[in-house]
């Protein structure tokens, strides 16, 4: 954003940003607050404290020592945010999407890192890696978009080395979790807060979880999943309990290429969203499915309620994705589709929230500062 720009939105920034001042001991504090999220929206090449201190005119020890030791109660101000995003723009259309994102860093000092998978460049690579949860309302010309909670996935590594972490500042009781389980925690808290969901949605990295669906079953969520070819299902209940080929689960791409509840059924064609001014079309086939209950790993067996099991086909490409989901029978596969791919949204927001605010700038060594610079 232009000098100019910033300036005509400071009121209403302003105003936003004083709902929050009693979370600041001191108006200093407050203050810095202030200048740290302007200097975010400017245009700076690179969105790390030292660009920005220097931006705004105050010393850059100043504002480091802001993000990892200033008395100010972060907590409390993601609580409120949670409880504006309810009150203010809670909608019975509301999406939440579990996301993780990775951010390239050097050095092992960085909380958290390691070589380990980096969405952003796509390889494993020396990286940070955050476990989100974002709110979309799914409107389909102006969405609202915002993250509403952001946590450390701390390494294996990391976690058995507690000396390591509290180098870093990491307090003891954050401790190597799967990132689906931190979503989890992610979503009651959100709940607890007064924002509520009509569907959570994720990419296969959640959905080959069979916990988090029947953690979500528990709950009465509704989700659907991306789910990768080898995620394993029963098209219909096996006569007996066996351990021969015949009577075990198969993975879902063979489900979808073999099993007669999709080869007697007819591609239907749906328009998901407008991507670049283009449609874009999608065959689908979709029927339901037993999930693998795995709860005694020597005798798995299938679930007794049915899950929507999906395949969908990209007309222009080719491209072929999978999709599970504990909705009723009753519901439209074109509601499905919408849901399964309101992650668009988010993945503009990860892209714009890189390019623009910084959100993957960080230069710190404490996890105080970590935490305080994602929110």
């Amino acid at each position: 954003m232009t000098g100019e720009q910033i300036r005509s939105l400071q009121p209403a920034l302003a105003a936003l940003l004083q709902r929050f001042r009693h979370c600041f001991k001191r108006v200093e504090s407050f203050g810095h607050w202030q200048r740290y999220i302007i200097g975010l929206m400017m245009d700076l090449q690179r969105k790390s404290v030292e660009p920005i201190a220097l931006a705004t005119d105050v010393p850059v020890r100043t504002l480091q020592e802001f993000l990892a030791f200033f008395a100010w109660d972060h907590e409390r101000v993601d609580q409120m945010l949670r409880v504006t995003v309810a009150e203010e723009y809670g909608s019975d259309k509301a999406i939440g999407i579990f996301d993780a994102s990775g951010h390239p860093k050097s050095g092992d000092k960085t909380p958290g890192t390691q070589r380990q998978w980096c969405g952003q460049i796509g390889k494993l690579e020396n990286c940070v890696v955050g476990q989100h949860l974002l709110y979309t309302n799914n409107h389909p010309k102006n969405p609202f978009n915002c993250v509403l909670a952001s946590d450390l996935f701390l390494p294996e590594s990391w976690s058995e080395d507690r000396p390591r972490c509290r180098e870093a500042g990491i307090p003891d009781d954050v401790v190597y979790r799967p990132k689906w389980k931190i979503a989890l925690e992610q979503l009651e808290t959100a709940n607890q807060s007064g924002v509520q969901f009509d569907w959570i949605t994720f990419d296969e990295d959640y959905g080959k979880v069979p916990s988090l669906w029947f953690d979500l079953d528990r709950r009465g969520q509704k989700a659907i999943g991306e789910v990768p070819s080898n995620f394993r299902c029963w098209s219909k209940r096996p006569w007996c309990r066996s351990y021969s080929a015949a009577h075990a689960s198969k993975q879902v791409d063979n489900v979808c290429r073999l099993s007669p509840i999709f080869i007697k059924q007819r591609w239907k064609r749906i328009k998901v969203k407008d991507v670049t001014r283009c449609d874009c079309i999608w065959e689908v086939k979709a029927a339901r499915v037993h999930m693998v209950d795995s709860s005694n790993p020597k005798a798995p067996v299938p679930t007794d309620r049915k899950y929507w099991l999906i395949i969908a086909k990209k007309v222009t490409t080719g491209e072929i994705k999978y999709f599970v989901s504990n909705a009723p029978a009753r519901t439209r596969i074109e509601d499905l589709l919408l849901v399964a791919f309101a992650r668009w949204h988010i993945e503009k927001w990860f892209e714009r929230a890189k390019q623009q605010t910084g959100f993957g700038d960080f230069e710190i060594r404490t996890y105080t500062s970590l935490i305080r610079h994602w929110l």
